[in-house]
């Protein structure tokens, strides 16, 4: 991990020689990454509570599954990108730059930057736009 990375506790995952983050990442708490493939983090990265990147899956056919026949595809996370509480992205997803996910989300196919998308499946919602900046007066601290 980059030195700027800073992940709380309980923080989970398969391997994590997978998991590699570019800058400034912040993992919060409850976080699971199942890197049975490369996980890329972009600098800039906010990943909040309860978060699942999950390269990870199984075999659809039930007796593949009981095989033990499984899938696992790399996730990518543009520079910027912030993932609402309590989100999973499925494996082979790349999440464009500066782009935000709603908290709840499942993120099961790739996500173009800059733009805020949420649900279950996770779809776009709208472009991020000077209208989404605070003015000084709003900040609080």
């Amino acid at each position: 991990c980059h030195p700027m990375t800073g992940i709380e506790p309980d923080f989970h995952c398969d391997y994590g020689f997978n998991i590699h983050t570019h800058g400034l990442t912040v993992i919060n708490y409850n976080c699971v990454i199942l890197d049975t493939s490369p996980v890329n983090i972009g600098a800039g990265a906010f990943i909040a509570p309860g978060v699942c990147l999950a390269c990870s899956g199984h075999a659809i056919d039930p007796e593949q599954r009981n095989h033990g026949i499984g899938t696992s595809s790399p996730i990518t996370l543009e520079e910027n990108v912030w993932i609402g509480a309590n989100s999973t992205v499925c494996g082979g997803v790349t999440i464009g730059a500066g782009s935000v996910i709603g908290a709840g989300s499942v993120v099961t196919h790739d996500i173009p930057a800059g733009v805020i998308a949420a649900g279950v499946p996770c779809k776009v919602i709208r472009p991020i736009t000077e209208k989404d900046k605070f003015k000084p007066e709003d900040i609080l601290f």
